[in-house]
């Protein structure tokens, strides 16, 4: 699987560390609950289809991007910086 970095151009995916899901850019507010933190931290779906994933690039930039990719077909439609984000996830 190659991953278009923003950067770097398309780079194999050994470059990259996998995080996980986009949620952790959504976290909850300082004074939430204990059981929002708890859902926030440790309840993820695994969804088989497209989804938005963290991807550090080690090797490369060392930047952080946000990959949308199938997870069944392992396409990569695309990836951009999580610092260019505005307001976390999209």
């Amino acid at each position: 699987m190659r991953i278009p970095c923003p950067l770097c151009g398309p780079r194999d995916r050994r470059e990259f560390y996998y995080y996980g899901s986009d949620d952790y850019l959504n976290r909850p507010a300082s004074d939430a609950p204990i059981e929002a933190w708890d859902d926030h931290l440790h309840l993820r779906d695994n969804p088989a289809g497209k989804t938005h994933d963290l991807w550090y690039h080690e090797t490369g930039c060392a930047q952080w991007l946000r990959v949308h990719r199938n997870t069944v077909t392992h396409e990569i439609y695309s990836a951009e910086l999580v610092a260019d984000l505005k307001g976390g996830a999209k």
